[in-house]
């Protein structure tokens, strides 16, 4: 059934019977392919039915579906025209795993970030409006994200703004972990009560839907309201935010669904449709644990084992240190925004958990929490990865830097993720963290050095500090720093190469292969990009003739040109000045080896580039 899907159009022609195989089929491809290549699986099998049932209804290649984080978008791509291509998913040159209008004029919006859907789909209702033009507007958006305070933002706006929309509550009772919070447990009780929805539907059809009928059913609006309350108490959540509530509803009936879009699509306003769903459907392994397979490595699908055994990563060595820095110091706690796992502390929240502090996908929130508790003398540590940390800018700088106060960000996944893409490389956070007043910012670049600037950031220094490290394991470059600014790693006459965190590795091996050329490369590097003394910089790079810069970050504010200002205003700036970083783009998915290749930071690239500096007269 599924090799006859080349379109949405082709959905629309099943019976009911194709349409259940469809979605059989559909469940085996998916694990069949993220097997081979890693990605979001548990999220994706929770949502077959649901999007079969939006491209039965919808068109998308007019109507808009504004997808949530987007990592649920896989059944999605396949029903668009891009089954084929499935097998170069997250991979260089191969098709996202997230939402991208270039790829397809079936995806809507970028979406790679949470709770975001609602306010750009009133937007576009808006836009539909003002432009006289007539097409259906949609926002699927998970409980997980529910949370987050945009989403908040957004329902308020929509319900009150009577613009024909619909939003799907993909509800499964997870983000990536189990969902905390008062909207879980509103949730929760909406689950248990599906009486009232049902008498709705009953109702109205009992009306009919001639003008009398339909008069009738305005007229006895306050008697369904009494009804609504004492059925369903929890439902009026969404309809005091102006919503037509609708639901809860079987995910995993696709003749429910399809039924209940084409309801929700006839009553013309703000309508949410509440869609129980059950993540991991269909692939017993992701059932049992849905967190573990919510981003996956390849994997065997016959055992759901993954192929390439674990190993010790940033993350875990972070989580490792701050459980025995927090047995050292009674202050010390711990802040995630729904990623516990993700961030290495689930063993921390096995020796502390009261000093551990879920607050769902809310950073902003967690960030101006983490300065109330500094405020009154705890030591709040905010693990976070770099990409979502961006959504509490605001909030460093009013909640935290103002005051002076001793927050401690664990800034992980810093620099080039990988095949997450452009929606999570952390290319932003060595430019905007270093430009908040008060902050220090320290960049290790392997475990022991990790450990070390952990311990001082939490039980030495004061104010606010980031230590920010990248995915994975550590390299070949085992050192640690101590606690000057800069380190010199490698003595050499004919160049400089300076750099800092994990890109300490390629800059030590393009020095190698420079040295196989008979030329001598100086490297240097930063431990600290935030703040950088003038006296210190002027120490270390006075005298170099040709200095190359090495950052996995985009160009503009980079710690490159910072350091150009420092030593022009000193009359000291290199005769040759080359900066490695990258640019002004926001790089694709793909391997980091991949990426750094392609952007010139690896060793080879790095070696090239001073190699005809060094040739030059």
């Amino acid at each position: 059934m599924l090799e006859m899907i080349h379109s949405p159009s082709d959905v629309k022609r099943l019976n009911t019977a194709q349409t259940r195989q469809l979605c059989d089929e559909l469940r085996t491809f998916l694990v069949q392919h993220v097997a081979e290549s890693g990605g979001h699986l548990a999220s994706n099998l929770g949502v077959v039915e649901l999007t079969v049932a939006i491209h039965r209804v919808f068109d998308t290649s007019r109507d808009r579906l504004v997808f949530d984080v987007g990592h649920q978008c896989y059944v999605h791509k396949i029903l668009t025209g891009r089954r084929e291509r499935f097998d170069t998913l997250r991979q260089f040159g191969g098709i996202s795993g997230f939402p991208k209008p270039y790829e397809s004029i079936h995806d809507a919006f970028v979406a790679g970030h949470a709770s975001n859907s609602v306010s750009v789909a009133l937007g576009m209702a808006r836009a539909r409006t003002m432009q006289h033009q007539d097409y259906d507007v949609l926002a699927l958006i998970g409980d997980g994200a529910l949370g987050g305070g945009l989403s908040f933002e957004g329902l308020n706006n929509a319900g009150a703004s009577g613009e024909p929309m619909i939003v799907i509550l993909n509800d499964n009772g997870m983000s990536i972990a189990p969902n905390v919070g008062a909207v879980s447990s509103h949730l929760s009780r909406l689950r248990t009560r599906p009486g009232y929805y049902a008498f709705k539907k009953r109702y109205r059809q009992l009306l009919g839907g001639g003008a009398v009928g339909e008069k009738l059913y305005h007229v006895s609006h306050d008697v369904k309201t009494a009804l609504k309350k004492t059925l369903l108490p929890g439902s009026s959540m969404f309809e005091s935010m102006g919503f037509t509530y609708m639901g809860p509803v079987d995910g995993h009936d696709v003749e429910a669904l399809t039924q209940s879009l084409e309801w929700a699509r006839e009553q013309r306003c703000p309508v949410l449709l509440h869609v129980r769903t059950v993540k991991g459907k269909g692939y017993l392994p992701a059932e049992r644990e849905p967190a573990a397979y919510h981003g996956v490595s390849p994997f065997d699908p016959a055992t759901g084992k993954l192929l390439r055994p674990s190993t010790v990563d940033f993350s875990h060595v972070f989580g490792e240190e701050l459980t025995k820095l927090a047995g050292e110091d009674t202050r010390v706690c711990a802040i995630t925004a729904a990623m516990q796992e993700g961030t290495g502390l689930t063993a921390f929240s096995q020796e502390y958990p009261q000093r551990l502090f879920d607050v769902g996908i809310a950073e902003g929130h967690a960030v101006s929490m983490a300065g109330g508790m500094a405020k009154q003398g705890l030591i709040p540590v905010f693990a976070v990865y770099s990409s979502f940390l961006q959504r509490g800018y605001d909030m460093l700088i009013q909640d935290v830097a103002l005051d002076d106060l001793h927050v401690v960000l664990a800034v992980d996944r810093a620099g080039l993720v990988g095949a997450d893409g452009e929606t999570h490389h952390g290319c932003f956070d060595a430019l905007y963290l270093s430009q908040i007043p008060h902050m220090t910012v320290l960049c290790p670049g392997s475990f022991a050095e990790l450990r070390y600037m952990l311990r001082r950031a939490v039980l030495e220094l004061r104010g606010p500090v980031a230590v920010r490290y990248p995915r994975g394991s550590e390299g070949v470059y085992r050192g640690c720093c101590g606690s000057e600014t800069f380190t010199q790693l490698r003595q050499g006459s004919d160049c400089t190469i300076l750099t800092y965190g994990i890109l300490v590795n390629q800059a030590l091996a393009a020095a190698e292969l420079l040295h196989r050329e008979g030329i001598e490369a100086r490297v240097v590097k930063l431990n600290a990009i935030a703040p950088l003394h003038d006296d210190e910089v002027l120490a270390a790079l006075r005298h170099e003739t040709r200095l190359l810069v090495l950052e996995d970050c985009v160009g503009s504010g980079c710690v490159g040109q910072r350091l150009t200002a420092i030593l022009a205003r000193q009359g000291c700036a290199p005769e040759k000045l080359i900066l490695k970083n990258l640019g002004d783009t926001i790089p694709c998915h793909g391997s980091v080896a991949q990426l750094y290749a392609r952007y010139g930071l690896d060793a080879q690239s790095v070696a090239a580039t001073l190699k005809e500096a060094c040739h030059e007269q």
